[in-house]
């Protein structure tokens, strides 16, 4: 649901949405612990308690929870080590990590975690190619390099903790022949790391690392122009994960601003933060803060604290 409802939403048609219906169905999903699952029904998990809260945001219904209540769900939910599970049976993993920091960031109580610890524990999956893996010793990853620089992000240790030039030089060497990107060496090329890879190297500073107008090509080489929305791969069937993530790349890549004097429709088209994942307007209503490298050599970032 997170993914349609941002889509609709950075695309300027949030008001073809009925909001009460979407509030109730995320509602529903919500445990008297604070947390919510992933359907009615579920077990509360701090992944789909960060979707949770990304709707409501967007939204604009916070207010419809007990937000105490759930930041204790989130922090109770930090091991000793500063990792984090993501639910009570322990798997851990950088991922929530991400989630935990970017849920108490929304919330405003990031004072109820070791925020210290849980940027020295993502420090311990640093690599020696500059990436990182979900756990201390596993390979790097597109996705967990995302999760480990945005939770960083969030705690105010980008600087600290990242090499940025390593890091950026590794992100780079994800972009293949086609012009799209992959998450490690050998893999093909999938229009999600047009979210995970882009909004990586925008936290660090190094946007220009890569041909941005073959990335843009191949995301819209991958469009449904019967159905609408955008698939993996050229010539697969669309869905909403990838339809949400290509979007954000071509916003983050400039393409929207860069044709929107032949398209004025793209003029309604919002920014997406590329820490928390969310419409920049949302992010600054909310007042929240990240760090950012060098934002002020993009433009279109100086406004993500």
């Amino acid at each position: 649901m997170y993914w349609g409802v941002g889509a609709m939403y950075l695309l300027g048609y949030e008001q073809e949405m009925d909001p009460e219906t979407i509030l109730k169905e995320v509602l529903e999903c919500y445990h008297d612990n604070g947390g919510f699952g992933g359907n009615v029904g579920h077990d509360p998990h701090l992944l789909y308690t960060l979707h949770a809260l990304l709707i409501l945001a967007m939204l604009n219904a916070l207010s419809r929870i007990d937000t105490l209540k759930t930041a204790s769900y989130v922090a109770q939910l930090q091991l000793a080590d500063g990792s984090f599970v993501g639910d009570q049976w322990g798997e851990v993993d950088t991922k929530f990590t991400y989630c935990a920091l970017s849920a108490l960031s929304i919330l405003k109580q990031m004072h109820l975690v070791d925020v210290a610890k849980a940027m020295e524990h993502i420090n311990s999956c640093k690599n020696f190619d500059g990436g990182f893996g979900n756990l201390p010793g596993c390979e790097s990853h597109g996705g967990h390099v995302f999760t480990a620089v945005g939770a960083l992000s969030i705690g105010q240790a980008v600087t600290k903790y990242v090499d940025a030039e390593l890091l950026g030089w590794w992100l780079s060497e994800r972009q293949c022949d086609s012009g799209g990107l992959n998450g490690r060496p050998e893999k093909q090329a999938d229009v999600c790391y047009s979210w995970w890879d882009i909004a990586s190297l925008i936290m660090i500073g190094k946007l220009d690392w890569i041909n941005k107008d073959k990335l843009i090509d191949y995301i819209l080489d991958c469009q449904d122009l019967e159905d609408g929305g955008i698939a993996d791969r050229p010539g697969n069937i669309a869905d909403v994960f990838h339809t949400f993530f290509g979007i954000c790349g071509l916003i983050m890549l400039g393409y929207f601003d860069r044709e929107a004097t032949k398209h004025p429709e793209y003029a309604g088209i919002r920014k997406i933060h590329p820490v928390f994942a969310l419409p920049v307007d949302v992010t600054e209503q909310l007042e929240l803060s990240a760090e950012i490298i060098s934002p002020e050599s993009m433009a279109s970032y100086s406004e993500c604290k």
